[in-house]
């Protein structure tokens, strides 16, 4: 008999599979607000898409990392207090991360549309 708990495989798919469906949605959401601020150029800014709407897919996507990341840290053999206590602070972290960048490339697409982000301009 072994004394080490069963690996939390379950958690590990549903943290990724929530990521996943998240993400989905937040990357369709994201489109279409896009979408529609480019057809009819609205006084509502792309800066300013930071609502509801934006932020439950994103904070879904950060939730299901973070159980994912937590999920392989616990696979390999750390207790789940560690394991959470490293994959929060560092899924926030990148989330943040994410979200500022996010409303930096809002900003330049809404000054410069779609040719300011032209990356091969750079090479």
């Amino acid at each position: 008999m072994s004394n080490f708990p069963e690996p939390p495989y379950f958690l590990l798919a549903a943290g990724l599979l929530a990521a996943i469906a998240s993400g989905s949605a937040f990357y369709a959401t994201l489109t279409q607000f896009v979408q529609t601020w480019s057809r009819s150029r609205s006084s509502r800014s792309l800066s300013q898409a930071r609502g509801l709407e934006f932020q439950l897919p994103f904070l879904g996507m950060a939730g299901g990392i973070c159980v994912f990341l937590a999920s392989g840290l616990e696979i390999f053999g750390f207790n789940a207090k560690f394991a959470y206590a490293f994959a929060l602070p560092l899924t926030v972290f990148t989330t943040w991360l994410v979200w500022w960048q996010l409303g930096k490339v809002l900003v330049q697409l809404e000054k410069g549309g779609s040719k300011a982000l032209d990356l091969d301009l750079f090479v």
